[in-house]
This record gives C-alpha cells, structure tokens and sequence, in this order.
C-alpha cells in the first residue's frame, strides 16, 4: 500500500519488469489504440455496466464500496487486475454493488494527469474504462509515461469516447471539484495511503475497512454481510 511521502519500496523485481516491458511496448505507438494493454479484455468487464461519473453500477444496488486510489500506485494497480473483475463479474454486473472511485494524486504530477483525464472522460460515462486501462498500462512511478499521446491512446481504446472533449475537459469546473471532494472524502475516512475502501449501505453510512488482503476474497465476507442484512 501506498501512502504520502512512500518512495517505491513496494516494488518488486517482477513489477519492474512488467513495468518496462509496458513502456517498451508504448515507446513510438502511444496514439495507437492498438497498442493499448488490455483494451478487449477491459471493454469486455465494463460492457453494459451503467456508470454515472465517479460511479460504476446500478443506482439503486444496496451496497457501495469506495475506492480510494492514486493511478501511480502500484498496489492499486494489482486490486484493478486481480480483485476488481472478479468483484464487477460477481457483484457489480448483477446490481448488489456499487463501486465508487476516489481518485487522489500524491505520487506526483503523473498521478494528477492521469487523475484530472478519468474524471474528464467520467463527465462521458467512461471513467472506469479508463480508470482500468490507465492500470493496464501503468508506468514508473514519476517518470513522465503520462503524456498526452498515452492518453489519446487509452481514449481511443474506450467505446464512445470523445478522446478529444476528454483531453479538451481536464481543467473543467466539475474535475475541480471531484478532485477537492476526494481529498476532503479521503480525510474524513482516515485514509493514510492506497489503495483504501469504504463500504455500507447505499445511501447510508460507509466506513473505512480493515483488510488482510487485496484479494477478492477478502472483500466477499464484508459484501456478503451488508448483502444479507
């Protein structure tokens, strides 16, 4: 888990070299859709699923969960390709959750470029495709894989989107506010570094949660129980 003031740590040989072979794989090709990591794979998680800005999943589910995340981090990134699609297959997709994202952005300038195009492409109904494939295709930490032409790439990559009216709304009024309103979220729950969760009832009080693990199968007893009442 990441938190303020963390150098990298937490990285493992393994992750590093899943991280170069990524920026070798987008070295000369970032405006290439097709060089996008995980493009089919993540079109195929989210198909259909409703998303209202900063969240992803019916409306009217009886529990949310509340993601607080930096796009940098690296941990944050394993909850997106390992716990996430199975919590959006078993409990998003039939309408028992809702997932929220709270993004935040310590890690440096890369996280805020990353963070201030997802909830300019939110304003679209498209945030978690590219919340999701920012991840897939996650860089260094503060090495400058943020650029306009990975983010031209990742948006041509999501179904819909206006690439151009995203990248044109980053410095939006809404994204402004969405930024202020995750700090003063993050704050009020006490988080100390990412990724963190929330969880309850929807419309109700959500509260910070304590886990062992990253895994899906860490969050399942928790959902289960405000499942059942």
């Amino acid at each position: 888990r990441r938190s303020p003031g963390d150098g990298c740590r937490g990285r493992t040989r393994s992750r590093q070299r899943r991280d170069d072979e990524r920026r070798g794989s987008r070295a000369g090709r970032e405006t290439d859709a097709t060089a996008i990591v995980g493009a089919a794979e993540s079109r195929a998680l989210l198909s259909g699923i409703p998303q209202h800005g900063i969240v992803l999943g019916r409306p009217d589910a009886p529990v949310t969960l509340v993601e607080f995340a930096d796009l940098q981090c690296p941990f944050c990134a394993d909850w997106s390709r390992n716990a996430f699609p199975e919590l959006v297959r078993d409990y998003v997709r039939s309408g028992k959750v809702r997932i929220v994202f709270r993004g935040l952005a310590f890690i440096g300038p890369d996280s805020q470029e990353a963070l201030r195009f997802a909830l300019a492409a939110g304003e679209q109904g498209k945030l978690w495709n590219v919340v999701h494939l920012l991840y897939e295709n996650q860089g260094g930490e503060n090495e400058g894989w943020v650029t306009d032409g990975l983010l031209t790439a990742v948006g041509r990559a999501v179904p819909g989107l206006d690439v151009e009216r995203a990248l044109a709304g980053r410095s939006r009024s809404g994204v402004e506010t969405e930024i202020a309103s995750a700090q003063t979220a993050a704050a009020a729950n006490g988080v100390q570094g990412t990724p963190s969760f929330a969880v309850g009832p929807t419309g109700g009080v959500l509260r910070p949660v304590a886990l062992d693990s990253l895994e899906a199968k860490a969050f399942r007893p928790i959902l289960d129980a405000l499942l059942a009442g």
